[in-house]
């Protein structure tokens, strides 16, 4: 019921989210796709980005876009069956992306966004 929730998205955050059909080999969207759902085995794959951006070019998504997806998914879920649980998860996630953000905006202050520290 989870990946339900996502049958009708398009992209989470910046990325293009590619829903396969069973008759569609995974190979074929490895390469091209970072976030994957198989609505047939209920899975959803994201591939992680590896190394700085600046220094590595995008080459897969950000741990944010697993909290963006959770969220996404409890959204839909407190939609449909909302309680006090639901929006208390949604207040959670939210707070997660905004302290993200808050690390991204201080290592930008500290000109080491983008790099590894040293």
């Amino acid at each position: 019921m989870a990946l339900e929730t996502l049958k009708n998205v398009e992209r989470i955050g910046e990325f293009v989210v590619h829903h396969w059909p069973k008759d569609m080999h995974i190979e074929a969207a490895l390469n091209r796709y970072y976030i994957r759902i198989n609505h047939d085995t209920n899975e959803i794959t994201f591939k992680l980005q590896n190394g700085p951006i600046k220094e590595c070019g995008v080459n897969g998504c950000q741990v944010d876009t697993i909290t963006e997806t959770a969220k996404i998914i409890v959204e839909e879920f407190n939609k449909r069956f909302p309680c006090r649980e639901n929006a208390m998860q949604i207040t959670k996630l939210d707070e997660a992306l905004l302290w993200s953000i808050k690390r991204q905006i201080d290592r930008i202050e500290r000109g080491v966004e983008g790099h590894l520290e040293k």
